[in-house]
């Protein structure tokens, strides 16, 4: 899911059912050939760890080579704080200001329609919550 914001309000909402490693180079293609991008912002996790890392190298490079910063917010801001997926079973959970893992139903994501409510961070590195084994 991607949008597209003109003073932090929602003009367009792109979605992809595809995986995001063939759907995100379609669909940023398709963006730069229509938009003139100011600022980026991506949901850095929890989640999946490879639509994290997509996300993150995509969104990084398009930073570097057109110069425009990239911010991250938690994809907790995108769902109203709802578990998660995490894998078949388990959920991320935000309980609080602390993420576990439960057995739960994952919430919605969503796009909001305002930018300005989010907590974007500079710090825009992955957040993988847990450690590689």
């Amino acid at each position: 899911m991607i949008g597209l914001y003109d003073n932090d309000v929602l003009l367009k909402q792109i979605k992809n059912e595809d995986k995001l490693s063939e759907a995100l180079p379609v669909m940023l293609d398709e963006i730069l050939k229509q938009y003139k991008l100011s600022r980026l912002v991506y949901a850095n996790g929890p989640g999946s760890y490879m639509g994290i890392k997509i996300s993150y190298l995509s969104l990084k490079t398009l930073s570097i080579v057109f110069d425009i910063p990239l911010f991250a917010i938690s994809a907790f801001e995108l769902n109203e704080n709802a578990p998660i997926k995490a894998n078949k079973d388990l959920s991320f959970v935000m309980e609080n200001g602390k993420i576990s893992l439960q057995k739960l139903p994952c919430g919605e994501f969503f796009l909001p329609a305002d930018l300005k409510a989010l907590n974007l961070k500079e710090d825009n590195l992955p957040f993988y919550f847990l450690d590689a084994v």
